[in-house]
C-alpha cells in the first residue's frame, strides 16, 4: 500500500495536473521530447521550483573553444555575405575524411563528406533518398530503441517503417531477426545508433559484420547514426590513428551513410551542423527509380542537388569553418574531444547509483556479456509501474524524463539524460527519489 499524498509532494500537485491538462496530450507517456520540455518549463515557471531535467539531450558542457574561435574568425572574414556550397567548403570535407580515417580507420573520398543542418537534416535527406531508389522498397527498418524524432520524420514524409527492440536479439541472434524483415523485399534501409540512444548499448564487430553482410546480400542501405561518436568510455577511442577505433558497419559494406554530429561530442548543438559521410561506392551509384522520382540518377547527386538544395540550400557558412577547425584539432592530436565529454559518463555512474539505491531498476542493464557502459543516457524503471505512470508520478517529485515507449522500446521505463543535471542537484535528486520510494514502497517480491 502506498503512502502518496497530493498534499506532500515536492512540486505542487494541482499545478502539475493543471499544466499536464493544458498540454492537451491524451497520454503523457506519448508526449514528445519537446512537449515534455515545454511542460516542465511551464511548471518551473509557475512554482519557482527547479526540476531534475533529464528529458532532452542538450549538451551540458561549454562549446569547444577551437570551434568558437574559428567561427568568429570566419565571420570577421565576411563569409556571412556569401552562400555556402551545398556540398560543403573544401577544408571541412577534407578534414572530415581525415577524421573518418584517423578515428574509424575507414577510407572515404572527401566528395562524399557533406555538411547538414545537424544530423536531423542529414537523416531526413538519407531517409528520403533511400526511399526513392527502388519503387518496390517503400519501408525503412529501425533497430530500436532509438531517437524518437527520426520516426516523426518518416511520418512527415509519409514513408513507412518497421521496427524491433534489439535487446533480445544481440550477437548472432541478430542475423535471423534481420532476415525475417529483409527477406520480404520491401526494406530500403536500416537505421540504428551506436552507442545507442537511449539504452547506451554498443554493437560490436560481430553484430556490425552481420548487418554489413545482410546489407550486401539484400542490397539495402545502412544509416549509422554516430551522434555519440567515441563515447563508449569503456575503451580509449581518443587517439588519432591509434587503435582501438570507433566500430562501424563501414568495414563490412559499401552500402553505408554515416551521420556524425557536432552537437554532443563537440558541444556545438546550437549551430546546427553535422556531417553525412556517404561511401564512395554509394555516392556514385545510379538507381533507375531515382531518375523517375527525383530526376537524377546518382545517389550523391540526389542528396546534394535535390534534397539538401530543397531543404536549406546548404549549411551555415561560418559553422562549417568551426567544424573544420574542430576536426583538424582532433586529427592533429591537439584537441582531445573525448576527454572533454567524459563528464557525462562520470555523472551517469553517480546518478544510476542514486536511482538504484531508491528502488529503481536499470532497464537496459547489460551489453552482451558485460554491464552497460556509463554515458550520455541510461534507462530506468520502477517495479509495478508502466513508463507512462512513472513519468507522470515523477513530475510531482521534480524529476522529468521521456517514456521508453517513444523510443521504440518494448520495455516499460524511462530514458534519462545526464547532460542537463548539475552536480549540485545530486542531493535534491537523492532526497526526491527517497521520498518517492517511501510514498510508493516496494513489496518483497519486487525487491527479489
Amino acid at each position: 500500500m502506498n503512502s502518496f499524498s497530493p498534499m506532500n509532494t515536492p512540486i505542487n500537485y494541482e499545478i502539475v495536473e493543471r499544466k499536464i491538462a493544458e498540454l492537451e496530450v491524451p497520454e503523457i507517456g506519448n508526449a514528445s521530447i519537446r512537449e515534455i520540455v515545454q511542460l516542465v518549463s511551464t511548471i518551473e515557471e509557475a512554482t519557482g521550483e527547479r526540476y531534475i531535467r533529464m528529458e532532452m539531450g542538450v549538451p551540458g558542457l561549454l562549446p569547444a573553444r577551437i570551434g568558437v574561435e574559428a567561427e568568429i574568425e570566419a565571420l570577421k572574414n565576411n563569409v556571412a555575405s556569401a552562400y555556402p556550397r551545398i556540398d560543403g567548403i573544401q577544408s571541412l570535407k577534407d578534414e572530415t575524411a581525415r577524421f573518418v580515417k584517423l578515428f574509424m580507420n575507414i577510407e572515404v573520398n572527401p566528395e562524399g563528406c557533406i555538411p547538414t543542418v545537424g544530423s536531423m537534416e542529414g537523416s531526413y535527406a538519407a531517409f528520403l533518398v533511400s526511399g526513392s531508389c527502388h519503387k518496390e522498397r517503400d519501408t525503412a527498418l529501425f533497430i530500436d530503441p532509438g531517437f524518437p524524432v527520426q520516426k516523426q520524420q518518416m511520418l512527415v514524409m509519409g514513408q513507412k517503417y518497421e521496427t524491433f527492440d534489439v535487446f533480445d536479439f544481440r550477437g548472432d541472434k541478430l542475423r535471423d531477426k534481420l532476415e525475417s524483415y529483409l527477406s520480404k523485399g520491401n526494406i530500403n534501409c536500416i537505421i540504428y545508433s551506436n552507442p545507442n540512444n537511449p539504452a547506451w548499448i554498443c554493437f560490436d564487430d560481430e553484430e556490425l559484420s552481420i548487418i554489413g553482410e545482410l546489407a550486401n546480400k539484400y542490397d539495402v542501405l545502412i544509416i549509422e547514426d554516430l551522434a555519440y561518436f567515441g563515447m563508449d568510455f569503456r575503451q580509449d577511442l581518443s587517439r588519432p590513428g591509434v587503435p582501438p577505433y570507433q566500430v562501424t558497419v563501414a568495414r563490412y559494406t559499401g552500402n553505408y551513410i554515416l551521420m556524425i554530429s557536432s552537437s554532443k561530442v563537440f558541444s556545438y548543438a546550437g549551430q546546427r551542423i553535422g556531417m553525412m559521410v556517404i561511401s564512395d561506392a554509394l555516392y556514385h551509384r545510379h538507381f533507375p527509380y531515382l531518375g523517375e522520382r527525383l530526376k537524377v540518377h546518382g545517389f550523391g547527386n540526389a542528396v546534394v542537388h535535390r534534397v539538401l538544395y530543397s531543404l536549406t540550400s546548404g549549411t551555415s557558412h561560418s559553422s562549417q569553418y568551426a567544424l573544420a577547425a574542430m576536426f583538424k584539432g582532433a586529427n592533429d592530436g591537439n584537441f582531445n574531444f573525448i576527454e572533454e565529454v567524459k563528464e557525462y559518463g562520470e555523472k551517469a555512474k553517480i546518478m544510476k547509483r542514486i536511482f538504484t539505491e531508491n528502488g529503481f531498476k536499470i532497464v537496459y542493464d547489460t551489453d552482451l556479456d558485460q554491464p552497460v557502459g556509463d554515458g550520455f543516457y541510461f534507462t530506468i524503471g520502477y517495479p509495478g509501474m508502466t513508463g507512462s505512470e512513472l513519468l507522470h508520478k515523477l513530475l510531482y517529485y521534480g524529476v522529468s524524463a521521456i517514456s521508453l515507449s517513444n523510443t521504440g522500446s518494448s520495455k516499460e521505463g524511462l530514458r534519462a539524460c545526464v547532460s542537463n543535471v548539475k552536480r549540485d542537484q545530486f542531493g535534491d535528486l537523492a532526497d526526491r527519489l527517497q521520498q518517492f520510494n517511501s510514498d510508493y514502497p516496494l513489496s518483497s517480491d519486487s525487491l527479489a
